[in-house]
C-alpha cells in the first residue's frame, strides 16, 4: 500500500491562486525566489531537456514592461481596455516570474511536450509559492503571446514563447471561491 501525504494532498484539494491585483508586498526575497524556482524545476521533463528558463521581474522592470505594453497597445490598434489590463498587471505587480518556454531541438521528444513541461513548471511555481505562504498568481494576456512584444522587451529569442507570469507577494484578502469543474461529467473510464 502506498504511504499517503495527508498534509500535502489537502494542500493540492484547496489551494487557491490569489488574484494578481490584491498582491501586495512584501514579496520573496532573493533566497526565497530561487527556492521557489528550484522547487519548480522538479517539473515532469521528458528526456531531462530542460526547456524552460525563468526571468525574475522586480519593480524596476515590470514598471517599464507597463510602459512599454501601453505602447505597443496604441501601435497595434489593441482595444484600450485590453491595454489597460495589461498595464494594470505589469504595473501593479511588485514581484514576477516569466516562465519561459525554451524548446530545445531533439529527435526523441517532441516540441509540444516540452511546451507541456512550461506549463507543469509555472503549476509547480504556483503552488510552490503558495505553499510557502505566499500569495501567487499565473498570468499572461495578449502581449505574453506577440513575439513584437516578447523578443526585444523580455530578451526572447524567435523560438522561445511564454509559458506564464507567475505574480508573488503578500495577499491583502482572501480569495473568493470559484466554481470548480464537474470532474464525473468530463470523465471517462474504459474497461476493455
Amino acid at each position: 500500500m502506498p504511504t499517503p501525504n495527508p498534509a500535502a494532498l489537502k494542500f493540492l484539494q484547496t489551494r487557491r491562486s490569489r488574484p494578481a491585483k490584491t498582491l501586495t508586498t512584501p514579496v520573496p526575497d532573493d533566497a526565497t525566489v530561487q527556492m521557489l524556482l528550484t522547487t519548480a524545476s522538479r517539473s515532469p521533463d521528458h528526456g531531462k531537456l530542460e526547456p524552460w528558463r525563468f526571468i525574475v521581474l522586480r519593480k524596476p522592470a515590470l514598471t517599464r514592461l507597463a510602459d512599454a505594453v501601453a505602447k505597443f497597445g496604441a501601435l497595434k490598434g489593441v482595444e484600450a481596455d485590453k491595454i489597460d489590463k495589461s498595464v494594470a498587471q505589469f504595473g501593479n505587480a511588485d514581484l514576477a516570474v516569466a516562465v519561459i518556454n525554451s524548446p530545445k531541438i531533439s529527435d526523441k521528444i517532441p516540441t509540444i511536450e516540452q511546451t507541456y513541461a512550461a506549463g507543469g513548471v509555472c503549476l509547480a511555481l504556483l503552488n510552490a509559492a503558495l505553499a510557502a505562504g505566499w500569495g501567487a498568481n499565473w498570468l499572461s494576456g495578449w502581449a505574453s503571446h506577440d513575439p513584437a512584444f516578447v523578443q526585444p522587451h523580455l530578451g526572447l529569442t524567435p523560438h522561445e514563447s511564454v509559458a506564464g507570469f507567475i505574480h508573488l507577494g503578500t495577499e491583502t484578502s482572501a480569495p473568493p471561491e470559484r466554481p470548480r469543474p464537474d470532474v464525473a461529467a468530463m470523465t471517462t473510464w474504459v474497461d476493455s
